[in-house]
């Protein structure tokens, strides 16, 4: 899971020899949940299933969870549980903007706090920063309470991806060996007959959306106010 253009479908085509289709323009490419071939990895067969991000250019929030809650419904209804989950986040991005702290908002509610020891987080595009710099941002999102801090706490990983299959086998060797669970979402969904809306990742769609409204109220008003101030010089009429 991650952002748009965060590498998801390139890290599993690089560990697992897959073909899946890799976005190479502005427009997100992973606009469905992709399961990627079975693969070997030290004598068991691997997964990965990639999912689009919650800042998809075609697709509204609400799609994208729809999409994702409803393959991780079936899995868990057919017995299958995941060994782990990769969270991937690109060093090389100035700051963590709304769009990544909403992705990653999301993530923490589809997969609930106990499963957070099978999570880990993997940071990318290393080759895009001077490692200086990757070092320090690194440590913030580390260290920060608003940004990976709490997860890492509950027992996630943080680790780094080169863009090779060796650094990407590193770190699914830290998740083949879990013990499988149910993400929240999955328990919510399918043991709790809850409706996705009801779930605590859709609740957190709802609050962001809320949130999201009452800014862009607040920032009409502005703009309203702006024009009548300016409508009482040029005499035009003033909007409603």
């Amino acid at each position: 899971m991650g952002p748009t253009g965060s590498g998801k479908t390139s890290f599993i085509n690089v560990v697992s020899g897959s073909n899946l289709r890799v976005g190479r323009t502005l427009q997100s490419c992973t606009s469905t949940v992709q399961v990627a071939p079975a693969f070997r990895l030290d004598g068991r067969w691997v997964t990965l299933i990639d999912t689009p991000g919650f800042d998809d250019t075609s697709k509204s929030d609400t799609d994208i969870l729809t999409l994702i809650a409803a393959f991780l419904a079936k899995t868990y209804e057919g017995g299958k549980k995941l060994a782990g989950v990769i969270y991937m986040h690109r060093i090389s991005d100035v700051r963590m903007g709304g769009i990544s702290t909403r992705n990653f908002k999301m993530f923490r509610q589809l997969c609930g706090e106990s499963t957070l020891k099978n999570v880990v987080i993997v940071t990318n595009f290393w080759g895009e920063v001077g490692l200086e710099v990757g070092e320090a941002r690194e440590a913030e999102l580390a260290s920060d309470e608003r940004f990976f801090k709490p997860v890492l706490d509950k027992g996630a990983r943080l680790l780094r991806h080169d863009n090779d299959a060796p650094s990407a086998q590193a770190i699914l060797h830290y998740l083949i060996e879990n013990q499988p669970l149910a993400l929240r979402i999955q328990r919510e969904l399918v043991d709790q007959r809850k409706e996705i809306s009801q779930t605590a990742a859709g609740e957190e769609l709802n609050r962001e959306l809320a949130e999201q409204i009452k800014r862009h109220r607040q920032e009409m008003a502005v703009l309203q106010k702006e024009i009548r101030g300016l409508c009482r010089w040029d005499g035009c009429p003033t909007p409603d």
